[in-house]
């Protein structure tokens, strides 16, 4: 059992509303942090955060500001569930107010878009930290939220920090590894987004069980290849944060990824559907840095290549397909 700790959850998404009903539930203090003041007050006011975890009731208990010296001052765990897109601004907020001996664990997925750094390397230039770990894994915040049995892995290349953070977030439903591979253990979080959008565009074409799981088994691939080049355990891909994201965010209903994907291959535009949307698709967002970095390490990703072609307006789904199924025949080879 951890010691009770002051945490402050940065970011009033859905993730970061789950994990800070989960840590509440474990008898700590939470505040979560949220940059609009007239939808926190919304929140207090009706139980409900609406726009990101409807139908979920939230605990009282549970606290709301838009302040940030009040949100972290004290705080022994800082939780940045920011999305990648706003993540960089989010951390220049919080810069020189977090205590010097907060652990700060980034659970959010993807890429710095103006650096194209790992989002725990952004947060660790920006707020000055030696160290700042990872958590991830098929969690989506629907199901955390109701205490649907969980497991994820906590990445920090201090172990001891990821032991620390281990003992903090395990809970009944709510099941933590740890691992020191935090490259491995990010890569895999933001390149299952891509390949969602890949699935998804297979859905929404019709196709079957057949064109899913090629997709995902070949995605896969993908992801260790370029895991590994960036200095990724290859192993790390079978795990939590690999095989099981990738799995979890291809197949679910709760997926944006694969919602968007599912649109895009029955023919709406990018732009038609992310005027209707109130939450972040990140692979939208980090398929260009994922087709860069695979350029640059001289990594071929062909499935994420075709996803940005589609999500550039430069091919059609259905064009996709054709692509990747007429290309050269290969031998079956896994990651590296």
């Amino acid at each position: 059992m951890s010691k009770k700790m002051n945490v402050c959850i940065v970011g009033d998404g859905g993730w970061g509303t789950a994990l800070g009903m989960l840590l509440l539930s474990a008898g700590h203090h939470v505040t979560v942090w949220g940059p609009f003041e007239d939808y926190l007050a919304d929140v207090r006011a009706s139980g409900e955060n609406s726009r990101y975890l409807a139908g979920v009731k939230l605990p009282s208990a549970l606290n709301w500001t838009s302040d940030v010296n009040a949100a972290v001052s004290t705080a022994n765990l800082v939780v940045l569930a920011t999305p990648s897109h706003f993540y960089g601004d989010v951390c220049k907020k919080f810069a020189g107010h977090i205590p010097a001996d907060a652990d700060v664990v980034s659970v959010a997925k993807g890429f710095c878009e103006e650096t194209r750094e790992r989002l725990t390397q952004t947060a660790a230039a920006i707020l000055g930290l030696k160290c700042v770990a990872a958590l991830s894994g098929p969690s989506h915040a629907e199901e955390v939220s109701r205490e649907i049995p969980t497991a994820v892995v906590i990445a920090s290349n201090d172990f001891e920090q990821a032991q620390r953070l281990q003992a903090i977030f395990t809970g009944p439903r709510f099941r933590v590894y740890t691992s020191t591979d935090t490259i491995g253990v990010e890569l895999g979080g933001a390149v299952k987004n891509v390949l969602a959008l890949a699935v998804g565009m297979s859905d929404g074409l019709g196709f079957g069980d057949n064109s899913r799981a090629a997709l995902i088994t070949r995605g896969l691939s993908e992801m260790a290849r370029l895991g590994a080049a960036m200095g990724g355990q290859p192993e790390t891909f079978a795990g939590l944060s690999g095989i099981g994201d990738l799995v979890v965010t291809c197949t679910s209903r709760h997926s944006r990824n694969r919602s968007v994907g599912e649109r895009l291959g029955r023919g709406e535009t990018l732009e038609m559907i992310q005027a209707g949307m109130k939450q972040v698709a990140e692979g939208v967002w980090n398929c260009r840095i994922v087709v860069q970095l695979a350029k640059e390490q001289g990594i071929e990703m062909p499935i994420c290549e075709t996803v940005h072609a589609v999500l550039a307006g430069e091919m059609t789904a259905f064009d996709a397909v054709s692509m990747l199924m007429g290309r050269d025949s290969k031998h079956e080879t896994y990651g590296v």
